[in-house]
């Protein structure tokens, strides 16, 4: 560091959770969607949390200057960064007001669509159940200085005595994550226009420093993938970005000391690069990945290089002695390079839940085994403090040590017939027989029309079913009470698709509070939280459970509502069901032994209710893997390992089935032509995959590969208010048919409906029907 560099913290996170700790913005941003407060309503609820965030992580102990991050936002940190650079795809019109900037209807605009126009194509943040919005970048997007809320919330900040660290995503990884825009030509990649949004970078670390920053944090996970960039890019880029970023002086009004943060793994090969930056500091993710060696280390003379010993992406405790011979280690090399040594998070802890010590329901044991949000701070701080005086933080060090040993002992951690099921398993568990044969024997049960017409699963929750859930838990009603009101709102559910003419139908799933909660409250081996909501994506918010001990299912769980429902319709019904992935990647499972044994575990429950399904005369069972990408490494040599054992475990779960019994699978958001092959490996008769949002890229990939069993491309993106129209249903039917058989396709959304409201959906849902039947008319006259 320069004798003008201020001096990092030596404690800090790389993000905080920022829906509020009882998800104040999800209820401000949609009390303003439905315009039932203003603009200046939502600005005051927004600061509110961000007053209530900077005071409490100081009571923690991030008291030092730039200590506590400025990583609020309204709806999501891509889209913050697209819009401070201006990036508005061109088919959205003009947004800038008259003074070029783009305020907060625009963001959500760009964020949510319009009437016109589908929002930003959203899909997974790395390996998390996060969603960001995805920009879109052509060779002519202007790039300028469009909206300073980054600036904004730092001076509000300061204006309550916390001097904060601004966070902006770096300029290498916004463009690797951007898509081209429409238009642009098919070679064109967004990171040739580097050089182009630069200038708008620096103009805002400027203006930063004139606010008073000391300190910027630039996040750049794209740095520990294997993106379809090529590596040597990468580090041309990261070179250039940062030799224009870094190359202005720290001193007077230059700019703030810049903190590269690299989260989600190991920098690999990009090291030595990152190392040779004129960055202050760099973030490095040790709970993931490696302590680099001693030359690349050895590079960072000079630096302060920030050790991110805490999992910011799970709730386990720390294994605070590992994580200080680590520290011991770092520093050693620190004192021979020349580098300093702070602690931080591995990665931002908005993946977590704000405070363990509000779940009081949990069993005082697995409470002493986990670590929210305000724990890894205490974490965090407890491992800064060993840096400077090891014996202060040794009780705590000793405690967490006792804590962890206990768990590996509780009872219900290790099953003895649980593990002997998984040990048995042979070849033939995870195969069913030759698709053309399944394919036959489903014509001949399900007399289904061409492109038939289905839903993911679920159907608005209305205020009505939630209202109940809520009076069942506290005991104002009973449990015969509930089930009533449940199968009324079945009901509704049936009729209204039979009146639509679906041509199979689900139950719409009121009993369920979410898809992976609800099988984790019927399964042994997981707990579920009151408090532990995190965000999904905007204003969507999920409870993940936590999957701690040996799984088996001691009942059957779906089985009563799908008889239920079926008994309504002569029309085949769908058992739903969420898949062995799913149900590990949307929770916060165990990390005391190979996840493909977790998730063999999870399947043979699955497959137990799929034969008591089969049993009760379900014919269509859907099996959902919306997060098969989720967990996908992101370095290409640890990918097969993962494919290998998480295709088998959906194929566990299903290759009990019956011939005749239709399985499906839905997947949402992801990049479907990088694991094409797994899709193919499930084996599902029928795939449901998003596509709306995309417009259809999909098609491309499915065509390529020859995907030939049944497939669903999503004709309806769920994640926007907006109703498609019967027209532009059409027309993603034709691209579709275009690209892939018509015997294979189905019409369906993109995802499930349990977050939209009961009108948009049923028109939506009537355009999609009705654009089905236009489409067979037209299969049926080119016949």
């Amino acid at each position: 560091m320069t004798a003008h560099t201020p001096a990092s913290p030596s404690a800090t996170i790389l993000g905080y959770p920022r829906i509020g700790r009882r998800r104040e913005l999800k209820k401000a941003l949609e009390a303003y969607w439905a315009g039932k407060i203003s603009t200046a309503e939502l600005e005051a609820a927004a600061e509110g949390i961000q007053l209530a965030t900077l005071r409490r992580l100081a009571e923690l102990g991030l008291s030092e200057t730039s200590a506590i991050p400025g990583t609020f936002s309204f709806y999501d940190q891509v889209l913050d960064t697209a819009v401070a650079l201006g990036a508005v795809p061109a088919r959205f019109g003009a947004l800038h007001d008259e003074e070029g900037r783009l305020g907060l209807d625009a963001y959500f605009t760009l964020a949510r669509g319009n009437a016109e126009q589908q929002p930003l194509e959203m899909t997974k943040w790395f390996d998390t159940n996060y969603h960001y919005l995805v920009p879109e970048i052509g060779p002519d997007t202007e790039f300028s200085l469009s909206s300073e809320r980054v600036v904004e919330e730092f001076l509000f900040a300061k204006s309550h005595g916390f001097v904060t660290r601004p966070y902006l995503v770096g300029p290498v990884t916004f463009l690797l994550l951007s898509k081209p825009a429409d238009g642009a030509p098919e070679d064109f990649d967004p990171l040739s226009r580097l050089d182009d949004v630069l200038p708008v970078y620096a103009a805002i670390l400027a203006r930063l420093r004139a606010a008073g920053a000391e300190w910027v944090q630039l996040d750049e996970p794209a740095l520990v993938a294997d993106l379809d960039t090529p590596a040597l890019e990468v580090s041309d880029a990261v070179e250039r970005a940062y030799s224009v970023l870094a190359g202005v002086p720290v001193s007077g009004e230059g700019r703030p000391s810049i903190l590269l943060s690299a989260p989600y793994g190991g920098l690999g090969a990009q090291t030595a690069v990152v190392a040779a930056t004129g960055v202050e500091a760099v973030a490095l993710d040790l709970f993931k990945g490696e302590l680099p060696s001693g030359e690349d280390l050895a590079g960072f003379g000079g630096k302060t290089v920030v050790a991110g010993l805490v999992d910011g992406h799970n709730i386990w405790r720390n294994d605070l002695a590992a994580s200080a011979a680590k520290l011991d280690a770092l520093r050693a090399a620190g004192t021979e390079h020349g580098f300093e040594v702070a602690v931080a998070t591995s990665t931002s802890a908005f993946h977590v839940p704000h405070d363990v010590e509000e779940e009081t329901q949990l069993d005082a044991g697995l409470r002493s085994w986990l670590a929210f949000a305000d724990q890894k701070v205490g974490e965090v701080v407890t491992l800064a403090t060993y840096l400077r005086e090891p014996e202060s933080a040794r009780a705590a060090i000793d405690e967490a040590s006792r804590s962890i040993a206990s768990r590996a002992e509780a009872a219900g951690v290790r099953r003895p017939e649980v593990r002997e099921r998984t040990a048995a398993l042979a070849p033939a568990d995870f195969s069913r027989s030759a698709y053309s044969d399944r394919a036959a024997a489903q014509d001949a049960e399900l007399h289904l029309p061409p492109l038939p017409t289905t839903t993911i699963g679920s159907f608005p929750q209305t205020a009505e079913v939630r209202g109940a859930r809520a009076r069942l838990n506290k005991g104002a009603i009973d449990a015969v009470e509930y089930e009533r009101l449940m199968k009324d709102e079945i009901k509704r559910v049936i009729d209204l698709q039979e009146e639509l003419g679906f041509d199979v139908l689900v139950h719409g799933e009121p009993e369920r509070n979410d898809m992976v909660q609800y099988f984790a409250e019927n399964l042994d081996g997981f707990d579920v939280t009151v408090h532990g909501w995190v965000q999904s994506y905007g204003s969507r918010c999920t409870r993940p459970s936590i999957l701690w001990g040996d799984v088996s299912r001691p009942a059957p769980i779906t089985v009563p509502w799908a008889t239920y429902a079926q008994s309504l319709t002569e029309k085949p019904l769908k058992g739903m069901l969420t898949g062995p992935v799913t149900i590990l990647a949307w929770s916060f499972v165990r990390d005391d032994q190979p996840l493909a044994e977790t998730a063999n575990q999870v399947a043979l429950a699955l497959r137990d209710e799929i034969a008591d399904l089969e049993t009760a005369g379900i014919k269509v069972i859907q099996v959902d893997e919306p997060a098969l990408r989720e967990l996908l490494p992101l370095r290409r040599a640890d990918q097969p390992a993962y494919l290998d054992w998480s295709v088998k475990s959906f194929r566990l779960a299903t290759a009990g089935a019956a011939d005749a019994t239709q399985i499906h699978t839905h997947l949402c958001y992801s990049e479907f032509g990088a694991i094409i092959d797994a899709i193919d490996g499930l084996d599902a008769d029928v795939t449901s995959i998003e596509a709306a949002r995309s417009r259809m890229e999909v098609v491309n990939d499915l065509e390529a590969h020859g995907f030939g069993r049944g497939v669903g491309p999503g004709v309806y993106d769920i994640h926007s208010p907006r109703v498609p129209s019967q027209e532009e249903i059409e027309e993603l039917l034709k691209t579709a048919v275009a690209h892939v058989p018509s015997r294979q396709l189905w019409v369906n959304p993109d995802c499930g409906l349990k977050t939209r409201g009961y009108a948009e959906t049923e028109a939506s849902l009537r355009n999609l029907v009705e654009a089905a039947k236009a489409a067979r008319a037209v299969l049926a006259a080119n016949a």
